[in-house]
């Protein structure tokens, strides 16, 4: 089945962005296979990491796709045209080609997919197809695929994080393009260390591009999978990271959160088609693309900022690590070391996932709990207690899910006691999981109700 057949004339990427109307199904602009297997287009980008290729390639031919290969010219500088044909079982697409003499437009027998991928996506390659560029095969045959595209960049960080590559991406996003990764690792050059940058790997490419060919119920895509925009329309607020509550202008009580749970959150939301306002307290995590951020420091701040987000809010996903409690009366000025004991007055700070429970209408409510001893009681007499619709349990002391961390291992609390133990996994992919059970619980679209 062709994604022109399961989505008809409604591509998420095409709808007001031109004058006349949607671009037509691709059924009608030109047949695609109907063979069983679906056929899915694999561009390969000018990065070291266009070596892993022939892997992707593998692995989605034994997930029962047929592949279409194109090379950039630059991809060619790192693994070899007969590497990728080999892998792919079939010819490869150059820029050489286009231009030889032939009775098709190579850029359009290559856009009849159901897919098409990015492997080792370039700065470059992000920049030509977020302008429209079609100065070789690889970017002309982007303009003309009327079908899911995936992005998996590789490139350093520096590049990654530059204004003009997010804007790129942005955009790309914005017509309903989706990505996967960078991941946060080493980088191939010697000398560039590592950060966020790294290509997904292979498994997890092949993965998200299956998912979004596989047929799903009533003809639309997989929850959750790279592409699906099922929360498009919906406003979803996140929190994320640490609070600082100052005892005096240099001294404050606070805890190691890193931020990356609530920050992926806030992310896979947003690749969800979501209208995201993310508040956060001090990380170091650079700010998302394609969002709004609202960076605090307090547990006041947080209140402030997270209700006033919520008013219109659909999803409330409450990450952050609030501190419990914060001085009575903080000091103006820094006060000198003293010998002997000291006593601070402490008073504990509102609870913001009560408030949003008290005047939760119609929102969605997903808190978080950490807990030593008893979590499952303890996570289900929260839920109860704040009239959340869920919260998702962790352990501090549980092996490689610490502070700071890439994954997580957590358990999904009813109210009712009833509760999931999920494995251990990415803190991306526990997000993934964290929307889609959350998307089960929203109404269909209506104004909310504000809070009072």
């Amino acid at each position: 089945m062709s994604y022109g057949e399961k989505a008809g004339a409604s591509l998420p990427f095409a709808d007001g962005l031109f004058p006349h109307g949607p671009w037509p199904a691709p059924a009608t602009l030109w047949p695609v296979s109907n063979d069983a297997k679906p056929t899915v287009l694999v561009i390969v980008g000018g990065s070291m990491a266009a070596v892993k290729a022939p892997s992707v390639l593998r692995r989605l031919r034994e997930g029962g796709a047929q592949v279409r290969v194109i090379a950039t010219r630059a991809a060619l500088h790192f693994i070899t045209e007969l590497s990728l044909s080999t892998a792919a079982d079939g010819p490869v697409g150059t820029d050489e080609h286009w231009f030889e003499p032939r009775p098709d437009a190579l850029h359009l027998t290559h856009a009849r997919v159901d897919a098409a991928v990015v492997v080792g996506a370039s700065a470059e390659l992000l920049a030509g197809a977020a302008h429209g560029h079609a100065g070789d095969l690889a970017l002309a045959t982007l303009l003309s695929v009327r079908a899911p595209i995936l992005w998996v960049p590789a490139m350093n960080e520096a590049m990654w994080s530059h204004p003009a590559v997010q804007a790129n991406a942005a955009q790309l996003r914005a017509w309903g393009h989706a990505f996967l990764g960078p991941e946060v690792g080493a980088f191939g050059t010697r000398g560039e260390g590592s950060g966020v940058g790294r290509m997904s790997e292979p498994e997890e490419i092949a993965a998200a591009v299956l998912a979004l060919v596989e047929p799903a119920v009533e003809g639309q895509r997989l929850p959750g999978a790279p592409g699906a925009q099922d929360l498009a329309g919906r406003r979803v607020v996140v929190s994320a990271g640490p609070t600082r509550e100052y005892l005096d202008p240099v001294r404050f009580i606070s805890n190691p959160s890193s931020g990356k749970m609530g920050f992926a959150v806030a992310e896979a939301a947003r690749d969800r088609g979501a209208q995201v306002t993310l508040v956060t307290g001090p990380v170091s995590l650079p700010d998302p693309a394609g969002l709004r951020v609202v960076r605090i420091e307090s547990a006041l701040d947080l209140r402030s900022a997270v209700l006033q987000a919520a008013q219109d809010a659909d999803l409330v996903v409450m990450t952050a690590a609030v501190a419990d409690y914060r001085a009575a009366a903080p000091s103006g000025e820094k006060q000198a070391k003293v010998a002997g004991d000291v006593k601070v007055h402490l008073t504990p700070n509102p609870d913001i996932l009560a408030e949003l429970g008290q005047a939760k209408g119609r929102r969605v409510l997903v808190g978080f709990a950490m807990e030593t001893h008893a979590g499952v009681e303890r996570a289900a007499q929260k839920a109860q207690r704040k009239n959340a619709d869920f919260i998702l349990l962790n352990y501090p002391t549980q092996a490689g899910t610490a502070f700071g961390g890439d994954d997580n291992q957590v358990t999904l609390v009813r109210p009712d006691g009833t509760h999931e133990a999920w494995p251990h996994m990415s803190k991306r992919e526990v997000a993934t999981r964290l929307l889609t059970e959350a998307a089960r619980h929203l109404p269909p679209l209506t104004p909310a109700a504000p809070i009072a």
